[in-house]
């Protein structure tokens, strides 16, 4: 299950009702029927999806680098004393959309006022605000994710300010690169707001561009001139959203290893941590983790103060929770709380106890040598690289041998034979792993996808035939060895 951008503003007007006659539970009731009835709804009515890299949307969808951008300001409310977030300028215009769009783009608006936002209302004038560059993401009715790209900061003038978010929406997943953009926004809004206008028209004008290219941006400066701005995509395209490296320096590896066997069985889990990108980046770096699978509940990378009930769905979810509202989720059992403080003495501020065994020991070691051979001064792509293909190298070795077990008939959809796949398995610790794994739903979305497609492709199946090639020549070899000894 997947929250949608009305979803989110529907629990906020739940959550801030004034609806007395259910009692104190009533927010909580209400809440928990609203996750019923999604569960229900998209069970029914989501078609499954072709395996893809987690939390990202194809680019083929929009060739465009993004839709539109919107400056979140928090005004002041006089008489409360709290502030409230408001957009108060947005490119481009939306004026030019049907009624039914412009209702739906309401709703995604208000959704987002609350992701720029997050803390909740209660704000402190400051004098000084380390910027920060955050993400997340919106999920519409038919299934489509748009990525959220938020750098906040404070504005130009004198004294004691609130900070200001510039939010960027997009279905181009690709985090590296609008931080960039935003190193350009945040330099032109310095000069005046309306040196952003040119630069955004340009950039929304180019197309975005293949893996590996650059795409050239003309842009004005006073007293500068015209500058261009080169963008480049990553090579490995599917791994542009994702920089393992705030993971892997918030947690150890044989944590790592145990926050991804908790999210490989789809259980609660919640991040903490005090800043917002280091739970937006840690949340997306778990979840690529899944690669080929795709988590299909609900995710949130940074939690809005007034939806922190959320925390007591019964659903699976991978949730960020700023530390300020820990004591909001600690009580809650049946969790894995993971808390990202570098160093911390307890990291698991929760947990079920199991999680140190759910994954087969054998591969477990396998996966511990396989992330030691990353260097500590490697660059991002080569982190990527080194960690993606460790935990796509165990998804081989435990259920690499789907294909075998599709049974086909001419004209009709294939029709995966579950008991025979588990049978074939040797490992009985491997065999057990993967009896519970079968079970979950992004593996029966994964499926589902197989039974419809004939033909397989793709980076999750080119290592499956070469982990198969390896396997057959070292059986050859061992048996020309034992002939020999013969």
């Amino acid at each position: 299950m997947v929250l949608i951008a009305s979803d989110v503003w529907a629990l906020y007007s739940a959550k801030m009702s004034k609806e007395v006659d259910e009692g104190s539970h009533g927010p909580m009731k209400r809440l928990s029927t609203m996750f019923s009835s999604l569960q229900v709804k998209i069970h029914k009515e989501t078609q499954p999806r072709p395996a893809a890299p987690p939390l990202m949307v194809s680019s083929s969808l929009d060739h465009h680098f993004f839709e539109y951008l919107v400056v979140v300001s928090l005004k002041k409310k006089t008489r409360e004393g709290t502030y409230e977030p408001q957009i108060t300028y947005q490119f481009p215009k939306r004026a030019d959309l049907r009624t039914s769009q412009r209702e739906e783009e309401e709703k995604s608006l208000k959704a987002i006022l609350l992701f720029c936002f997050p803390e909740g209302v209660n704000w402190a004038p400051l004098t000084e605000y380390s910027s920060e560059t955050f993400s997340f993401v919106l999920t519409e009715v038919d299934g489509s994710r748009r990525n959220g790209y938020c750098r906040r900061l404070l504005p130009g003038g004198n004294g004691a300010r609130p900070p200001e978010a510039y939010c960027i929406i997009s279905r181009v997943a690709c985090f590296g690169l609008f931080s960039k953009i935003f190193d350009e926004v945040e330099k032109r809004r310095q000069i005046s707001m309306a040196m952003i206008y040119p630069f955004m028209q340009s950039l929304r004008e180019a197309p975005f561009p293949a893996p590996g290219n650059t795409v050239k941006i003309k842009s004005f400066i006073p007293e500068s001139g015209t500058e261009i701005i080169s963008l480049t995509r990553p090579l490995d395209s599917w791994l542009e959203h994702v920089d393992f490296r705030t993971l892997f320096r918030c947690l150890t590896d044989e944590e790592v290893l145990q926050v991804f066997a908790s999210t490989v069985l789809e259980r609660r889990i919640v991040f903490i941590a005090d800043e917002l990108s280091t739970l937006s980046q840690v949340l997306h770096a778990v979840a690529a983790l899944l690669y080929p699978f795709t988590w299909q509940h609900t995710f949130i990378s940074t939690v809005p103060s007034v939806l922190i009930d959320i925390v007591m769905a019964p659903t699976p979810f991978l949730l960020g929770v700023q530390r300020h509202k820990l004591e909001d989720v600690i009580d809650q059992s049946d969790m894995l709380i993971v808390d990202l403080t570098e160093g911390t003495e307890n990291t698991f501020i929760t947990c079920i106890g199991d999680e140190s065994t759910i994954l087969p020991e054998k591969l477990q070691m396998e996966l511990l040598q396989a992330l030691g051979c990353r260097r500590e001064n490697s660059t991002s792509e080569e982190l990527n690289k080194v960690v993606s293909e460790a935990f796509l190298a165990f998804f081989v070795k435990t259920v690499g041998h789907y294909s075998y077990h599709v049974k086909r008939s001419s004209g009709k959809p294939g029709e995966f034979q579950k008991k025979s796949f588990c049978k074939a398995i040797e490992s009985k610790a491997s065999r057990h792993f993967v009896k519970s794994f079968v079970q979950t739903q992004m593996f029966d979305i994964f499926i589902q996808e197989v039974e419809r497609q004939p033909t397989q492709e793709g980076v999750f199946y080119k290592k499956i035939v070469e982990y198969q090639e390896s396997k057959k020549k070292e059986k050859t070899m061992r048996g020309w060895v034992s002939s020999l000894v013969v």
